[in-house]
């Protein structure tokens, strides 16, 4: 919608979605291309045509009413010559396979382009096509048909009539959403210190459509207090949605939580808000293939889903157990009603990843129906790891060998390439680690050759695949996805391991070319963190915005509340671990007995923590002792947050970095003290060292880029696990004499004394 809602806007695709899907839920049709595939299969249709026929026209922007709704959309082209609107669809495989209701879909959205054309053009008749790219074979499929102004008109006017009620439900919506928005009053009596620095800084950065990056300190309540003023920005700015992204599970609680309290204290604003979920959580027959003769669920899912969305519109909260219910009383797919309910939703809680991944779902409908969006971006510490994650791919050689010894023979030919290629690599491989600049095309041909094998498969042996084949399938594909994305943002490296063999991986570093866009997609992005220091760091390595405004919110806790206290006598370097054990050991003790109550100590990996806590049990066995184990799950996780009572007494043990480093909450005497037996610097090894390379060209500060601040920003998070409230009291013991250094200090809290 347009900010002054004269206006429903919907684009040609949202609106056929609606009214022209039908049928069974089928994923069976082909494998997808990837989306760099389907532009670069538009592309080679529109070059193909522009190059013969010079009045060919690519990416036709259309638009037209009917009554309040603004239908618009971009055609991928017109022949001025043959009269012909094109729309172009890539695939790969069997055509004939393709089930009827997509193609039912397809027909629908250049019928609505035909209308738009004829009407912004007064023409009489318009020849209509579908053309068919087949990635793998690079040929063309066309279908066309010929009708004339008038019936287009009437099927314009069909579809829209059908949409119109649910057009006016929503301009109804927005209007009522609008002015109780704009009426918004806090949640709560009064802002907590800090809160209302940080909810002025989001509401002006939303109001002037320039990204925020915010440090603020635990405890202020940053969710609601960067929910509430994103809300409170909305009609102003008319912004369509905002999407909530969180690391984890737990941010997305909390998210859910705060949209909550703000509806309760507004009883008359009829806010949607989604849940989106992984779908292996929400799926409800993992058993059961995505298609109608499989699974009950994916059966008629098209059918029954105009009921099943106007039941979730009605429920309002659509957290996942509130649609599953929905989608369990209209026996639907949840996973895919949750995606259908993205259009119809005004604040989305999901991962990062469905905005920034390469794929992301929620990147591709914002740019689709030209969204206003403004995100907010939880515990953003977290988003330089994850970003890298989301841009790098890796393949074990291990995988490869196995998969030739039980795959197809029609498969074997381009497996042994691969093999060859990857072999070929191995023998210029100098040591158990090696780097290359580019990425050799031999290797990356073969592997283009084995997928295309692997795809063609598929199409003809749907129910031919195992586990192992498909997982080397989706693997390759990614691998050839990232290499030709591959630049100076990335690394190519082949490493070796006892019993595994090699390992190839394109390695992101400098997530930066691959975020701009999502950052320029969105009206604001906000990226709030307690641990956000120093800002240039995040704000290189993320493509902020050149004009992102930084905010440092002063803390509402004060010195008095936290004793630090550097211990420079001690030495954790690698080469001093032998030594340093009893020392720490003792320590421990000595604060225990002087101060008895439940501690965290946090070791820079876990046979450094094995080893003090060895001497620690041998030394102190009076003293309770509960070590965190490698590979804990879920359950094992919340046994040993557990011990952490108002009333127990003991130390943990746990690793800097992992799960109990962050994003936990023991306030009170659940926790008084933690200790820091590190500087949380990630390893030198021969990755690091050419990240710090890669850095240092980049940026020019490679080994701070590198080693320094990601290091200090685990142990400021992991100290920040002592004072969550300002009834809080404790201390953090900060060991090393490396942490008396400037450079060093520098980066920790300014609320902080050390002592």
């Amino acid at each position: 919608m347009t900010p002054d809602t004269a206006k429903y806007v919907v684009a040609v695709r949202t609106l056929c979605e609606f009214t022209a899907k039908q049928g069974d839920l089928d994923l069976r049709f082909t494998p997808s291309p990837t989306a760099q595939e389907g532009v670069t299969g538009h592309a080679v249709v529109a070059s193909s045509r522009t190059t013969r026929n010079a009045s060919y026209e690519s990416e036709v922007s259309l638009s037209g009413s009917f009554g309040p709704l603004l239908v618009r959309g971009r055609a991928d082209g017109y022949d001025l010559q043959l009269n012909r609107l094109e729309e172009v669809k890539t695939f790969r495989g069997d055509l004939g396979r393709m089930p009827d209701n997509h193609r039912h879909l397809h027909w629908a959205q250049v019928r609505i382009y035909g209308h738009l054309l004829c009407q912004s053009r007064q023409l009489d008749a318009l020849q209509l096509a579908l053309v068919y790219y087949d990635i793998g074979s690079q040929k063309e499929t066309l279908l066309t048909e010929h009708l004339t102004a008038e019936l287009l008109k009437q099927f314009f006017e069909d579809h829209c009539t059908r949409f119109l009620a649910w057009a006016e439900q929503e301009m109804a919506h927005r209007t009522t959403r609008d002015a109780q928005l704009t009426a918004l009053q806090f949640p709560h009596a009064d802002f907590r210190p800090g809160q209302r620095v940080m909810a002025e800084a989001v509401y002006k950065s939303a109001s002037s459509g320039r990204c925020l990056l915010a440090q603020a300190p635990t405890g202020i309540g940053k969710t609601i207090g960067s929910l509430f003023p994103m809300l409170k920005a909305s009609p102003g700015q008319g912004l369509d949605k905002i999407f909530f992204l969180a690391a984890k599970t737990s941010g997305r609680a909390l998210a859910l939580d705060a949209v909550s309290r703000i509806k309760q204290s507004a009883p008359l604003l009829p806010l949607r808000v989604l849940e989106l979920v992984a779908r292996d959580k929400a799926c409800e027959h993992p058993d059961k293939a995505c298609h109608g003769e499989s699974c009950p669920l994916a059966q008629g899912f098209y059918d029954r889903l105009p009921q099943a969305r106007s039941a979730a519109i009605a429920a309002g909260g659509m957290d996942r157990e509130s649609l599953r219910q929905v989608a369990a009383a209209h026996r639907v797919c949840p996973y895919y009603l949750s995606q259908e309910m993205a259009s119809w939703s005004d604040v989305i809680v999901g991962d990062y990843n469905y905005y920034f991944d390469l794929s992301a779902m929620l990147y591709g409908m914002t740019n689709a129906n030209q969204w206003r969006v403004g995100v907010l971006v939880d515990e953003a510490h977290n988003m330089i790891d994850r970003a890298r994650k989301m841009y790098s791919a890796d393949m074990e050689y291990l995988h490869l060998k196995s998969l030739r010894k039980t795959s197809p023979p029609a498969l074997k030919r381009g497996l042994d390439r691969v093999s060859r290629q990857w072999n070929a690599l191995g023998k210029e491989q100098d040591g158990d680690y090696q780097h290359y600049s580019e990425i050799p095309e031999a290797f990356v041909d073969a592997l283009l050759r084995a997928v295309a094998d692997i795809t063609d498969y598929m199409v003809d042996h749907p129910a031919a695949m195992d586990s192992h084949l498909q997982q080397f399938y989706f693997d390759a594909l990614h691998f050839t996805r990232m290499a030709e994305l591959f630049g100076k943002h990335s690394l190519f490296d082949i490493s070796r391991e006892d019993g595994r063999g090699s390992t190839l991986c394109i390695r992101n570093i400098v997530p930066a070319p691959f975020l701009e866009q999502r950052f320029a997609a969105a009206r604001c992005t906000v990226l709030f963190s307690a641990t956000l220091s120093p800002w240039h760091f995040y704000s290189d390595t993320l493509g902020m915005p050149a004009d992102t405004v930084w905010i440092d919110v002063p803390s509402p806790f004060t010195a008095d509340q936290l004793k630090v206290q550097l211990v420079t006598d001690i030495s954790t370097r690698f080469q001093h671990r032998e030594r340093s054990l009893a020392p720490i050991v003792d320590l421990i003790a000595r604060q225990y007995l002087q101060q008895a109550g439940n501690y965290l100590m946090f070791f820079s990996s876990y046979d450094y923590l094995q080893k003090v806590a060895a001497l620690f049990a041998e030394r102190y066995p009076e003293i309770p002792l509960w070590p965190q184990a490698r590979r804990m799950d879920e359950r094992q996780r919340e046994d040993f947050l557990a011990r952490f009572t108002e009333t127990s007494q003991g130390v943990g043990f746990a690793v800097l970095g992992g799960s109990f480093a962050e994003g936990i909450d023991l306030p009170g005497a659940r926790l008084i003290g933690a200790f820091i037996a590190t500087l949380g610097l990630p390893q030198i090894n021969p990755v690091n060292e050419q990240i710090m390379q890669r850095m240092g060209e980049t940026f020019g500060n490679g080994y701070d880029y590198t080693y320094l601040y990601p290091g200090m920003q685990k142990v400021v998070q992991a100290a920040g696990r002592v004072i969550r409230t300002q009834q809080d009291r404790g201390v953090v013991f900060l060991i090393d004499d490396r942490f008396a250094r400037p450079e060093i200090k520098q980066l920790l809290p300014a609320w902080w004394q050390l002592a």
